[in-house]
């Protein structure tokens, strides 16, 4: 099943940007740009010059920042449960042979 593509305009510091992208995912597309420009607004806001290309790299290097960290969360989060897993299997294991 194909999706239609539709333009979709979202507000970045203050200048109107249009993208297109699936119906089905406009939301996420909207969403995403809103949390693009709070976190640049914030960069902004500190009272340090900067140019747009230099707010929008230190906003995409926080973004990238935090997603590694949740990503090595992930990893680790599964590692113990597939720990787990392991331990609840054997424990069943031995309680089958006894």
């Amino acid at each position: 099943m194909s999706h239609s593509s539709e333009p979709v305009s979202v507000i970045i510091l203050d200048k109107k940007y249009q993208f297109a992208c699936d119906a089905d995912q406009r939301n996420d597309l909207v969403e995403a740009a809103r949390q693009l420009d709070e976190r640049m607004n914030e960069i902004k806001d500190t009272g340090r010059l900067m140019s747009l290309e230099r707010i929008a790299l230190q906003a995409a290097l926080n973004f990238s920042a935090e997603l590694m960290k949740l990503q090595r969360h992930e990893i680790h989060r599964q590692e113990k449960f597939d720990s787990k897993i392991k331990s609840l299997a054997d424990q069943i294991d031995d309680a089958l042979k006894s």
